[in-house]
C-alpha cells in the first residue's frame, strides 16, 4: 500500500495536472484534505473538457501566443514561475493544463502586484486580484482600433481595415475603465475611471471567489435588498437617470446596459445598409460580424461561418463594432463598471448616429 505522504502527493499532483484522483489502486481509502478542491473542481478553470483548454487538440500543444492564461503551464512561464524569464511565454504548452494551485500558489505569482494591459498601461499595487487581471484584460485596446483606421476617410470601405476581437472576459479591463483604456474612447471626451464600490468589495478576490469564482452574493445583498441570487444581481440598481430611453426608471442598471448595448446594434445595421454593406453579429460564431446577405437584419442559415467574415469595414463602423464586442465580452459588464461600458455605447451609438440621422431623444450618457 501506498504511504499517506506519498498517497498526497500523487493527489496533489494529480490536482495540478487537472487530473482525477488517482483510481483504482487506493480509490477505496479517503484521500487528504486538500484546501478548496471541492470549489475548485466545479469551477471552470478547472474544466479539461471545455473548450478554453481543448481548442487546441489536433495541434498537440497550447501556442504560445495563447498559452498565458490557457494553460497552467503557459501562466508560470508568463510569471517567471518555471524559472524563465518573467514577462514573456518562451515556449508552447501542454494542453488540458488547466489553471490548478499551483497556477496561483507560488514564489513568482503570490508576489505578483502590477498587470500591463494591451494598451501598454501599467497598473500597480493589486495585490491578489493581479493574478486576474493577467488574463482577464483583453487583448487589444482602442489605442489599437486608432492605429488601424489612421489616415482614413471616416466613412470610407477600406480593405486595410479588419474587426479587432477585444477577447472574452476582459473583466479587468471593464473594472478599471478609462486608466485601462482597452475600450475605444472617442476623442476630446473624459470617460470613467476605475469603479470604487464599496469599502472590502473592490477587488477580484472579494467580490468573487477565488476557487470556484463565484460572485459571492451574500455581499451583494447586504446593501441591495433585491439580490436573492445570482440572477437577482441583475435588479441591482444605483443611478435615477433612464439612460435608455426606454421609460423605465426602475429597472436594474444591467437592463440599461442592454438596451444600450442593442440599440448600438441597430444603428450600427442602419449605417451599414447606408453606407457599406448589411452586418449581422453573432456572438458564438468566430469572427462574429458577417455579412447580411438577404439584409433582413438577422442572423440565417449559412451566414455566420468563416467564408462570409464581414469586411466591409468603415472607420466608423469598425470602432463601434469594437465597442459592441467589448461590452458584449463582459456578462458583468454592467457590475465591473456600468458607467464607463455606458459611456462607451452612447458615444459609440452618437457617431454612428451622426451619418444614419438616428433620434437619440431619451438617451442619456452617464
Amino acid at each position: 500500500m501506498f504511504s499517506s505522504h506519498t498517497k498526497f502527493l500523487m493527489v496533489f499532483v494529480a490536482v495540478l495536472l487537472g487530473a482525477a484522483y488517482p483510481t483504482t489502486a487506493f480509490a477505496a481509502e479517503k484521500m487528504p484534505d486538500i484546501p478548496f478542491f471541492e470549489k475548485w473542481s466545479g469551477s471552470p478553470h478547472a474544466d479539461a473538457k471545455a473548450e478554453a483548454f481543448r481548442h487546441w487538440d489536433d495541434d498537440g500543444e497550447v501556442p504560445k501566443a495563447c498559452a498565458k492564461c490557457h494553460s497552467s503551464d503557459g501562466f508560470r512561464d508568463f510569471v517567471g514561475a518555471d524559472g524563465s524569464p518573467e514577462g514573456v511565454v518562451d515556449k508552447g504548452a501542454p494542453i488540458t493544463s488547466v489553471i490548478t494551485c499551483i497556477t496561483c500558489h507560488n514564489e513568482a505569482t503570490i508576489v505578483l502586484d502590477s498587470v500591463t494591459f494591451p494598451s501598454g498601461l501599467t497598473i500597480a499595487h493589486n495585490g491578489d486580484s493581479s493574478r486576474c487581471m493577467v488574463c482577464h484584460q483583453g487583448r487589444q485596446a482602442g489605442a489599437n482600433v486608432d492605429a488601424l483606421a489612421a489616415g482614413l476617410p471616416p466613412d470610407g470601405v477600406s480593405d486595410k481595415l479588419k474587426f479587432l476581437n477585444v477577447h472574452y472576459r476582459a473583466a479587468a479591463a471593464t473594472l478599471w475603465g478609462s486608466k485601462a483604456k482597452i475600450g475605444y474612447e472617442y476623442t476630446g471626451i473624459d470617460y470613467q475611471g476605475r469603479t470604487d464600490h464599496w469599502k472590502n468589495l473592490n477587488e477580484c478576490v472579494e467580490c468573487h471567489d477565488p476557487h470556484s469564482l463565484d460572485v459571492r452574493v451574500e455581499q451583494c445583498a447586504r446593501c441591495h435588498e433585491t439580490v436573492t441570487d445570482v440572477k437577482s444581481l441583475s435588479s441591482i440598481r444605483w443611478s435615477k437617470p433612464d439612460f435608455d430611453g426606454d421609460g423605465d426608471k426602475r429597472e436594474g442598471i444591467a437592463g440599461e446596459v442592454a438596451t444600450l448595448h442593442e440599440t448600438l446594434m441597430n444603428v450600427m445595421q442602419a449605417y451599414a445598409k447606408k453606407v457599406s454593406k448589411p452586418i449581422v453579429y453573432d456572438a458564438h460564431a468566430y469572427p462574429y460580424f458577417f455579412y447580411d446577405t438577404n439584409a433582413n437584419g438577422t442572423v440565417d442559415k449559412g451566414e455566420a461561418v468563416f467564408p462570409n467574415q464581414y469586411k466591409s469595414w468603415t472607420p466608423r463602423l469598425l470602432k463601434a463594432a469594437y465597442n459592441y464586442q467589448f461590452v458584449a465580452k463582459d456578462t458583468g459588464a454592467y457590475a465591473h463598471n456600468p458607467r464607463y461600458v455606458m459611456q462607451l455605447l452612447f458615444d459609440s451609438i452618437s457617431d454612428v448616429s451622426a451619418t444614419t440621422m438616428t433620434d437619440m431623444t431619451g438617451l442619456v450618457r452617464p
